[in-house]
């Protein structure tokens, strides 16, 4: 795949974000994270550096904030940024395109994914209605006392189900927004799911 930023982009990029005012390094993940619309993320390991960098040439400075550092962009870092205004133009070209690149990239890997999960979940359901059928012979004249507690346990997986996959959902959801990506895979997965559980019921 294509690098996301061109060489030297990303750091023109990180003072233009910095114009507006002071920012952790975080801040500064999580503000090209948004821009992306969360198909890319930088990793500390990308950023940091950069910054460093940045600030040795005195385009940036450190200040202390409690037990937070911030980078603040200098008066040699804005005549930076003046002086390559239409570079950085381009700059905001090329992230769009990335955007579109990176999402046509991740809804076919989700489509591919999906492709898998159902054959998956056509095989699970498959194997649940045999199993069902083979109760159902060997229950022939029972009382069917023994489905209730399936029932019960059925209910409890769909409930641990649910209530892990909040609290996930939730721990991304409070360090970034979740992805239109993110979203319409949990709808298809859902769907899927709904449709082979029906498809497995004796009917």
């Amino acid at each position: 795949m294509p690098p996301v930023f061109a060489h030297g982009a990303l750091r023109l990029y990180l003072l233009a974000l910095l114009e507006s005012g002071p920012k952790h390094g975080y801040d500064l993940i999580k503000a090209l994270s948004e821009r992306f619309g969360g198909t890319y993320s930088p990793s500390a390991g990308t950023i940091y550096p950069r910054l460093g960098k940045l600030e040795e040439e005195g385009l940036v400075v450190t200040e202390t904030a409690g037990r937070r550092t911030n980078y603040r962009i200098t008066e040699a870092g804005l005549a930076e940024l003046n002086k390559r205004r239409d570079e950085l133009a381009g700059v905001e070209n090329d992230i769009s395109a990335s955007v579109r690149r990176l999402a046509d990239n991740l809804r076919e890997d989700v489509r591919a994914n999906m492709r898998g999960l159902r054959a998956d979940l056509a095989a699970t359901a498959e194997a649940a209605r045999s199993t069902a059928r083979a109760a159902d012979f060997r229950n022939i004249g029972r009382q069917p006392t023994e489905g209730i507690r399936e029932l019960k346990e059925a209910e409890m997986l769909l409930q641990a189900f649910r209530d892990d996959l909040r609290v996930e959902l939730r721990l991304h959801a409070s360090r970034q927004p979740l992805s239109p990506v993110t979203l319409e895979t949990v709808k298809t997965v859902l769907d899927q799911a709904r449709i082979s559980i029906r498809n497995s019921l004796p009917g």
